[in-house]
């Protein structure tokens, strides 16, 4: 099964090179699904992993972490671990791999299942720190990342992830309205005086995603989604 999703992600040009194709490939996604869902593991669709959230179709993973573009050495963060499934992918490209989940008892069944793993011998997952927080404000300690990306939606792009960025890094990140985003690439762009611009391009050209919204804690609360008054400069 994870062959033939991986020939149909090649069809539909969601990898884009060797080093894309090998992490697809390397990474059991039948391990990151419910056991309800295990038969459908490779199916091209999100499917639900409790807390109301899903793990993402493969084809848009694959798309999605292509057009970041990751390479051996890179500072890579997540925002949104979800299931596991995308930080296990980005640990196929880099051994520097930070993620961040807003829903504790998430956090703390996935950090569970990477080290189950990890002690049954896939040991990428050892460079993959987790930790229980609102991504909103990124992971200022480690901070700064060559590559950010968003597993959730939001209205906006968040400055502190932006601040984050190191020179010419890149985020991707899902952007609109609930149910019809768009997946943005976007690149953080240092001029030969220093001067910093933000560079957005639409990965799927127009093409609409559906993600689970962007939530925000208030003490040990998960409320709405933030907007960007939220954040002063």
């Amino acid at each position: 099964q994870r062959w033939d999703r991986f020939r149909q992600a090649v069809a539909s040009r969601d990898l884009w090179d060797q080093r894309d194709t090998r992490a697809f490939l390397l990474t059991p996604r039948e391990h990151f699904v419910t056991n309800p869902n295990l038969s459908r593991a490779y199916g091209p669709h999100p499917l639900g992993i409790g807390y109301g959230v899903t793990i993402s179709d493969p084809h848009i993973v694959a798309r999605m972490t292509s057009a970041l573009n990751v390479v051996r050495g890179d500072r890579a963060l997540e925002v949104g671990t979800g299931s596991g499934y995308q930080s296990a992918y980005l640990a196929n490209l880099t051994d520097k791999v930070w993620s961040i989940e807003i829903i504790k008892p998430l956090a703390e069944r996935t950090r569970r299942l990477y080290d189950s793993l990890i002690e049954r011998g896939y040991d990428e997952y050892r460079s993959i720190t987790t930790r229980h927080a609102d991504g909103y404000y990124g992971w200022e300690q480690e901070a700064p990342f060559d590559k950010v990306i968003v597993t959730c939606a939001i209205d906006h792009i968040p400055p502190p992830l932006l601040q984050q960025m190191k020179p010419n890094g890149i985020m991707v990140i899902p952007v609109g309205p609930l149910g019809a985003q768009y997946a943005l690439k976007v690149t953080k762009q240092q001029g030969a005086d220093g001067s910093i611009s933000i560079a957005r391009s639409d990965i799927y050209h127009g093409g609409r995603v559906s993600f689970v919204p962007f939530t925000r804690l208030e003490g040990d609360l998960i409320k709405g989604t933030p907007s960007a008054s939220d954040w002063r400069f």
